[in-house]
């Protein structure tokens, strides 16, 4: 019985996780090109929002993409802001491990 319980609970998960992730896309296909690039953020607000709900779940991720489109306005510069623990966190990391060097040359210290 306690099978069928813990079973029905990822369906209905995922369920959840792919309605949520249907809204956000046809948001991005049908909305979004009518109102241009206005994100202030890399990622997006909308893929922002779409990780966050795949690697944390409906619950904590749409907690986290809320907050996200919250910082969304003019008076915040915006920048990077990846997904704790997402696809975007790992290529920000594989990003600053790829960079060269600050300095100009061997003899000058990095800042």
């Amino acid at each position: 019985m306690i099978y069928w319980a813990r079973a029905a609970g990822r369906i209905l998960r995922q369920l959840i996780i792919s309605l949520m992730v249907g809204a956000v896309r046809t948001y991005q296909y049908v909305i979004s090109p009518l109102l241009g690039p206005r994100c202030r953020f890399w990622p997006s607000c909308s893929s922002y929002t779409i990780e966050a709900i795949q690697v944390h779940g409906p619950l904590k991720g749409g907690w986290m993409a809320i907050k996200r489109i919250i910082k969304c306005h003019p008076g915040n510069p915006g920048g990077m802001d990846p997904v704790p623990g997402g696809r975007s966190e790992q290529l920000c990391k594989e990003d600053d491990e790829q960079s060269p060097p600050s300095s100009c040359c061997n003899h000058h210290p990095r800042l």
